[in-house]
C-alpha cells in the first residue's frame, strides 16, 4: 500500500521537472533586446564606437592585427608605424653616429656619444623623432647634445639650434630623394 501512494508523487515530481524548463523558456522574450536603451559606461561606449569605425583597442582587431587603435590600412605594409621615407632618411643621415636604439613604431632614433677624430675633447649625441606618417616638413625633429671634456669628466655644452635645423633639413632632403627614387623605379 505504501508503494501505491508514492507512485503518484513520483510522477508529479517527474512531470514538474520536465515542465519547469519549458515554463522558464516561455518566460523569455522572442524579440531582441535593444541594448541602446540601457545606460553604458564610458569604456563600453568607446569600445562600441571604435568597433563601428572599424578600429579596435585589441591587438587582434576585427580584421587582424591592429595597433594603437589605428585602422589596418593605416599601418604601413613594411611594419614601420611612421613615414618610411623619413625613417630611412634619418637612419642614413645619422649613420656617422653609433646607433644606440631605434624604435620604428614609436619613431625614435637614439645615437650613442661620438667624438670626431679632429676634436677628441668634444662629443656629440643625437635623438631623432619622426612625428608624422606623412612626408612633411614638420614630420621630423632632431635634438643634439654636446659635451666637452673637463679634466676627468664631461660637461654639457649648449648646441646652436641652427645645427639641429640643418640636420632636420638634411633628413628631409634625403627623404624626398628616397621618395623620388621609389616613384621613378615603378
Amino acid at each position: 500500500m505504501t508503494r501505491f501512494q508514492f507512485r503518484p508523487l513520483r510522477s508529479r515530481l517527474l512531470f514538474g521537472a520536465l515542465l519547469l524548463p519549458l515554463a522558464l523558456a516561455a518566460c523569455g522574450s522572442s524579440t531582441p533586446v535593444d541594448s541602446t536603451n540601457y545606460p553604458m559606461d564610458r569604456r563600453e561606449k568607446e569600445k562600441l564606437d571604435a568597433e563601428k569605425r572599424g578600429e579596435s583597442g585589441s591587438i587582434f582587431g576585427k580584421d587582424g592585427l591592429i595597433l594603437f587603435g589605428k585602422k589596418k590600412e593605416e599601418i604601413a605594409p613594411n611594419g614601420v608605424a611612421v613615414n618610411s621615407f623619413l625613417w630611412r632618411a634619418s637612419l642614413d643621415t645619422l649613420s656617422f653616429l653609433p646607433l644606440s636604439s631605434a624604435d620604428p613604431f614609436g619613431g625614435v632614433i637614439i645615437t650613442d656619444w661620438y667624438s670626431p677624430p679632429e676634436t677628441p675633447d668634444r662629443r656629440f649625441k643625437a635623438t631623432a623623432y619622426i612625428l608624422d606618417r606623412d612626408l612633411r616638413a614638420d614630420g621630423v625633429r632632431v635634438t643634439l647634445f654636446q659635451q666637452r671634456r673637463d679634466g676627468s669628466g664631461w660637461t654639457d655644452v649648449p648646441v646652436d639650434s641652427k645645427t639641429s635645423t640643418d640636420l632636420e633639413n638634411t633628413i628631409l632632403t634625403r627623404a624626398r630623394q628616397l621618395r623620388v627614387d621609389q616613384t621613378s623605379t615603378r
